[in-house]
């Protein structure tokens, strides 16, 4: 290509910034992602201003009215720079020069070991070399750095208009922000528009816009008169034409239709999933568990690790997180994690939610002590008195508190805007997964009539107040207050939430675990109270774990109320979102075992 006809690194005609009304600037709710927008366009001026500048002859062809003759005049136009060779576009085509020396090199090192002479001028050349490449990268990375910086300012121009655009739409239509899949679905709708409009190939200029819709009104008039003409030699042809198009246009719309909603649809899906594995992000959440424990176990042993005071103050707030918010946090801040990636930002996360403060008081207080004195008078007479005295003392006390500032609120501080809507998205549909971390079932079928059923009892009583109270919260819809009285500020996977809630109503501080497999089962076999899948001797009260897939992991719990000999009957929060009374084969492969309650 031509000196002349090269394209400058940031072509003409782009659209550089918004223009903003007065009206607009004098709206309050406007005022902060209009300065930002107006800041980062200021930005790409100024570093568009830094880009290299050449001049280049151009020729300017001008009609003379008083000589009837063409004149050409040169002059020279200043104009951008073309954007150097990337290092690695730079280091592909500097490849076969490297191979061949590279193998020079190799040549001269077969040699060097017999002449030292050799060697140490191959070492100065190697040297000398390396000095040249530093050099040369050193001055490419100088020459590249205002088209990088273009390239940023451009990009934060972008996303600060694309931000104002979208506060401005929310508040002319405020019944958008129904939900945050609604106003990520506008965001991504304004993006669209924007990019297009901003980057888009334009309009043709007014002259060729004009000489093109009078060509096309000509050709529209004689095509016109000719249709006319064959229209009323073949009427009857051109009837059933119509009639066929007309059903054709029907079909293709609905098939049209269809295709829209099914892309719409998986797009929805896919653009408000968790992007993760699977066991990808269990373990992670699993890895979370154990900080937690942990913490837990920190707690527990205290008066142990700090054994010379009178008396241990605690204020705690619940150890747990919701899952789901735990996922939708990582998922906005990293799209996808694996385990292994997410440590450090796992132990940031847990930091900021649990604060654990341990406080020394020393309180002055004062104990009665009695005391005795002898005296002989002038006579010679004994004498004892005794009385009582108030001694001080020190009191030492240490307050224990426990903060837990939740996820969602290290997300409203961490995530910026974007990343802050997607939370939303991903916390609203629970990343389409809601079952992944256990806790739950689809099934939403009515609850097991009891009335025809004759319950066996065996060698063990069990608590049949546990099953009473479970029973009663039959037909609760939500989890409320299951979830919230564990300790959650929003909606998890309630069912173990839910029976710990009952088994603490029937007077048992422990166990108390909102994840059945982490928490749940591993309590009942740390304390002796686990029986597998195939036991028989059921008693009511009992806890039942289900592993759905088989994978030996705990997915949801209920209460036993009794077994028929045959069946057994459960009362199971979150199945369906509600509390519900189910039965089940005393066989069935998804009973994975029993916690027992006596």
């Amino acid at each position: 290509m031509s000196k002349k006809r090269q394209k400058p690194f940031r072509p003409a005609g782009k659209v550089s910034r918004l223009a903003f009304t007065d009206e607009e600037r004098a709206d309050v709710t406007l005022e902060k992602p209009l300065k930002k927008a107006e800041k980062t366009a200021d930005k790409l001026e100024k570093s568009h201003e830094k880009i290299p500048k050449k001049k280049i002859i151009v020729t300017e062809r001008t009609l003379n009215t008083s000589t009837g003759k063409n004149e050409v005049r040169l002059y020279f136009e200043e104009t951008d720079k073309p954007k150097p060779p990337s290092k690695l576009a730079h280091g592909i085509k500097s490849v076969p020069q490297k191979e061949l020396l590279a193998q020079v090199h190799k040549e001269i090192r077969k040699s060097e070991q017999d002449n030292v002479g050799v060697e140490a001028a191959h070492k100065t050349e190697e040297g000398a070399e390396f000095v040249t490449r530093r050099l040369q990268s050193a001055y490419r990375s100088h020459k590249l750095n205002p088209y990088l910086q273009l390239s940023k300012a451009e990009k934060s121009t972008v996303k600060a208009e694309i931000n104002y655009l979208y506060r401005k739409r929310m508040k002319d239509s405020p019944q958008l922000t129904s939900n945050p899949i609604s106003r990520w679905q506008q965001k991504q709708m304004i993006k669209k528009e924007y990019l297009a409009a901003r980057y888009g190939n334009g309009a043709k200029t007014s002259q060729q816009a004009a000489s093109g819709t009078k060509k096309a009104a000509a050709t529209v008039a004689e095509t016109a008169d000719k249709l006319i003409q064959y229209i009323g030699s073949h009427r009857k042809v051109v009837f059933m034409l119509l009639a066929i198009s007309a059903v054709i246009v029907v079909l293709m719309s609905t098939v049209s239709s269809c295709s829209l909603m099914l892309q719409g649809g998986l797009n929805s899906i896919i653009s408000t999933s968790y992007t993760s594995e699977d066991p990808d992000i269990v373990a992670t959440d699993n890895n979370y568990i154990a900080l937690e424990n942990a913490l837990q176990q920190r707690i527990d042993n205290i008066e142990s690790e700090y054994p010379d005071y009178d008396e241990y103050r605690y204020d705690l707030d619940t150890i747990g997180h919701n899952p789901h918010e735990l996922a939708a946090y990582l998922t906005a801040l990293l799209q996808t994690y694996k385990p292994n990636e997410v440590q450090s930002e796992l132990k940031r996360i847990f930091d900021s939610q649990y604060k654990l403060t341990l406080t020394p008081v020393v309180e002055v207080r004062y104990r009665t002590e009695t005391r005795t004195d002898t005296w002989t008078d002038a006579e010679g007479n004994r004498h004892r008195d005794t009385y009582t005295v108030q001694v001080p003392y020190n009191y030492y006390i240490l307050n224990v508190k426990l903060d837990n500032f939740t996820v969602t609120a290290i997300a409203n501080r961490q995530l910026n805007n974007e990343q802050l809507e997607m939370y939303s998205v991903y916390l609203e549909t629970r990343g389409n997964k809601p079952f992944i971390f256990g806790g739950g079932t689809n099934n939403s079928a009515p609850s097991t009539d009891l009335s025809g059923v004759r319950f066996q009892n065996g060698t063990r009583l069990g608590n049949q107040n546990i099953v009473n109270i479970a029973k009663e919260q039959v037909g609760n819809v939500g989890g409320q207050p299951f979830w919230s009285w564990y300790g959650f500020s929003s909606r998890v996977e309630w069912c173990a939430c839910f029976v710990s809630w009952c088994l603490n109503q029937a007077g048992y501080s422990d166990p108390k675990f909102a994840a059945c497999n982490s928490q749940g089962v591993p309590w009942f076999r740390n304390h002796g109270q686990w029986a597998n899948g195939n036991y028989k001797d059921l008693a009511p009260g009992d806890v039942i774990f289900f592993d759905w897939e088989g994978d030996g992991s705990a997915d949801h719990v209920g209460i036993v109320i009794g077994t028929d000999g045959k069946r057994v009957y459960t009362v199971e929060g979150n199945s369906g979102d509600s509390c519900r009374i189910r039965d089940y084969d005393l066989n069935s492969k998804v009973i994975m075992g029993y916690g027992l309650m006596n």
